[in-house]
């Protein structure tokens, strides 16, 4: 009988060891409730309470922890958009009786917050000022959670969007946009190049022809002082200039026939071909510039009678 005694005495002791001491973890707080009614807040480590009469009812993280939060809204474009809001947060330890005891679900008032503050302040922006602006969106969130949460031992360290994502049908429709501009630009470069090509080219073409003019002119200037050259040596032989051009043109006339022949794949006839063409052509020439020459003598004799030829100054 006294060996059942003191098994159920033993078993009574280690019962109430087990309920008198209890741990805390590092970064926890416990709450120790008396009868039911708030007693202490304990810190990380072995901690001793009365059993029977002292309970520990919770325990409150102070670790820095985050909230990923997901709203949908419109923007001021009409362009439906979900963002994704980081928030981190942590609670005070100087106030954990009011995060334990005022507040009964911490993330849910969180994201009520966020839906709140991101829904008033999106539909004021346009799509492409939400991505510009999306640290000034951060900055009003963590702004109006601070000034909510703080009364209830909470505090807000950080808000983060961290992801924006538009309508499918508006990422193809700006992707579109986006191609579009590049292959805008691609076009105008080319555009340019062209033109640089045609400028180039143009500029070039000019300065052939202008030394192509040039080596023509040189080539006349060439030939004329050739054909000076020659009508003055068959005159020291005792040939006028008269038969001397009449030899000149029938010997250019052969000339161009041979460098015809010399061509066994050319297209180009000579008209006139015979010898008497060139003395014919060069005779006429003569005869025209003859007759000329007594026309205007004429026509001089005959302004001269008629008193209308210069007048001699009256002095």
């Amino acid at each position: 009988m006294n060996f059942i005694t003191d098994y159920i005495l033993l078993i009574f002791v280690v019962f109430l060891l087990f309920k008198t001491f209890f741990i805390v973890k590092q970064q926890t707080s416990g709450i120790v409730e008396r009868l039911g009614k708030f007693n202490s807040v304990r810190s990380s480590g072995l901690q001793l309470k009365i059993p029977l009469v002292d309970s520990v009812v919770g325990r409150i993280n102070l670790k820095v922890q985050q909230l990923d939060v997901l709203v949908e809204t419109k923007t001021k474009d009409d362009v439906f958009v979900k963002l994704k809001v980081s928030v981190q947060y942590k609670v005070m330890k100087d106030k954990v009786y009011d995060a334990f005891y005022k507040l009964e679900s911490p993330r849910a008032q969180i994201t009520s917050y966020v839906f709140d503050v991101v829904r008033a302040e999106v539909p004021k922006m346009k799509l492409d000022e939400v991505f510009e602006r999306k640290d000034d969106i951060a900055i009003a969130v963590k702004g109006e959670l601070n000034e909510a949460m703080l009364d209830y031992g909470y505090d807000i360290i950080k808000t983060l969007v961290t992801d924006i994502d538009p309508d499918e049908q508006v990422k193809q429709a700006m992707n579109r946009i986006n191609a579009s501009e590049r292959e805008k630009v691609v076009a105008e470069f080319e555009a340019e190049a062209e033109r640089i090509k045609i400028v180039a080219k143009a500029r070039a073409e000019a300065e052939s022809k202008r030394l192509q003019g040039q080596g023509i002119a040189d080539q006349r200037r060439e030939i004329a002082r050739g054909l000076e050259e020659s009508v003055d040596v068959l005159n020291n032989v005792g040939i006028n200039s008269q038969e001397a051009s009449a030899l000149i043109v029938v010997t250019q006339h052969y000339d161009t026939l041979q460098s015809i022949g010399e061509e066994t794949d050319t297209n180009l006839i000579l008209l006139p071909n015979s010898p008497q063409a060139g003395a014919e052509m060069l005779n006429n020439m003569i005869a025209s510039f003859t007759a000329s020459s007594q026309l205007g003598e004429q026509m001089k004799k005959r302004n001269k009678e008629k008193g209308l030829g210069k007048q001699p100054d009256k002095k």
